[in-house]
This record gives structure tokens, C-alpha cells and sequence, in this order.
């Protein structure tokens, strides 16, 4: 999988780390607060979405009144503890780093969440030194399945994009990492449980975790 590969770009939430699952809870207490219930689709509907496009989502559906920012700090606050505490490493995840940092394998992250909680986590598990680019949805002019992340992140590392490895764990970055030009790893995740054929389908390679060395290397 490694072979003609300059750079390893990771999205960060399902597929670095395992913190998908609290976003619901935090979209349920979010929204409760303003005495609305959680949509059955919500998560599907802001798949993909930049921290700041959720935010305009949110306000514009929900009729939030809000400002952008506010709806952005108060996430970021219920979201900070949990990010510190809470969330692990994908399995194997630090070894994986190791080997591409030994290898002179460029890191990057492209994530569609905020600055704020994806540096929180660099810090809490010791990964600034693993990567040369970190950035955000809110960098670019369109989140995923747009490939601006992608790319952008691929000219700050200076790599071509054919030579760039994804990892990925949904769909609409699965199709931006693909948009970009780059080969994509899709990543096992039980937020995406019920689309793990389509994942497999859409992706160059598919693991469960970065414990499988075989394909990996």
C-alpha cells in the first residue's frame, strides 16, 4: 500500500482516532437546549460539512439565533473534556506514525473539525511531532466531498496528489480523497457499520485497524 507513496494524509474523527460516537450525544444535549429533538437524519445530512458549514446548517435549520461563533465556542466546550479524556487512538494508529515518520513519509491531517479539538488532541496524544501540515474544513472554500482539503493539503506538504495516501472513514471523504486524485484507505469504523460494502467499494484498500501491518506495508 506504501510502495510510489510521498505523503499519508489522515482525516481526523473515525479515522485517526475513535470519536464518532460522541458527537449524537452532543448534538442531542445541543439541540435540547433549545427544546428540540434530534432528527433521525441529522448525522447523514452534516457528514462531510466543515465545522463552520455545520455551524451555518444548524442555525439556518434549527432557526438558531445565535451567532456562528457562539454556536461554534459552545460545541467546542462540551466537546473539550471529552476530546481529553475520552477519545483513543485508532488501534495501532501511533505505531502507524512511527513507521511513515521513520520512512520520511510526510503526515498530514485534513479534518472537518475545528482547529480548537483537533490540536487538543495532537497535544493530548503526543502527535505534533508526526505531522508537517494540520488543517481544518474551515481553511478551504468547500468541505468534503470537495477535494480543497485534500489538495490543500497536499501543496503545503509539496507532494503530488497522485503520490498521496488517505485514510478515511465516510463516504463523502472517501469521494473528496478520490476527487483529489489520491489512492484511499477507508478505515473500520461502528459509526459506519451499516455502509462498510459501499466504503469497500468506493476505496482502494479497507482495513479494520492500522494493526494490519500486512496490507499497511
Amino acid at each position: 500500500m506504501l510502495q510510489d507513496i510521498d505523503a499519508v494524509i489522515f482525516d481526523l474523527d473515525g479515522s485517526l482516532v475513535d470519536s464518532m460516537w460522541i458527537w449524537e450525544q452532543i448534538d442531542i444535549e445541543y439541540l435540547g437546549r433549545f427544546g428540540i429533538a434530534l432528527p433521525d437524519n441529522l448525522q447523514y445530512e452534516i457528514e462531510g460539512k466543515s465545522f463552520s458549514e455545520t455551524a451555518h446548517f444548524f442555525k439556518e435549520r434549527f432557526q438558531i439565533s445565535d451567532p456562528l461563533q457562539k454556536i461554534k465556542d459552545d460545541w467546542n466546550e462540551m466537546a473539550w473534556n471529552k476530546y481529553s479524556y475520552e477519545v483513543p487512538l485508532k488501534n495501532g494508529a501511533d505505531s502507524f506514525l512511527a513507521y511513515c515518520k521513520a520512512n520520511d513519509i510526510k503526515l498530514g491531517i485534513a479534518t472537518s473539525n475545528s482547529r480548537e479539538l483537533v490540536m487538543n488532541v495532537a497535544a493530548v496524544h503526543g502527535l505534533e511531532h508526526y505531522f508537517d501540515c494540520i488543517m481544518t474544513g474551515c481553511d478551504v472554500e468547500k468541505g468534503k466531498p470537495a477535494p480543497d482539503i485534500y489538495l490543500a493539503v497536499a501543496d503545503a506538504l509539496k507532494v503530488d496528489p497522485s503520490r498521496c495516501l488517505v485514510f478515511e472513514d465516510i463516504i463523502p471523504g472517501i469521494l473528496a480523497g478520490k476527487a483529489a486524485g489520491m489512492k484511499v484507505c477507508a478505515v473500520e469504523d461502528a459509526y459506519s457499520e451499516a455502509i462498510r460494502a459501499e466504503k469497500k467499494e468506493l476505496a482502494d484498500y479497507y482495513i479494520k485497524d492500522y494493526t494490519d501491518f500486512s496490507s499497511l506495508y
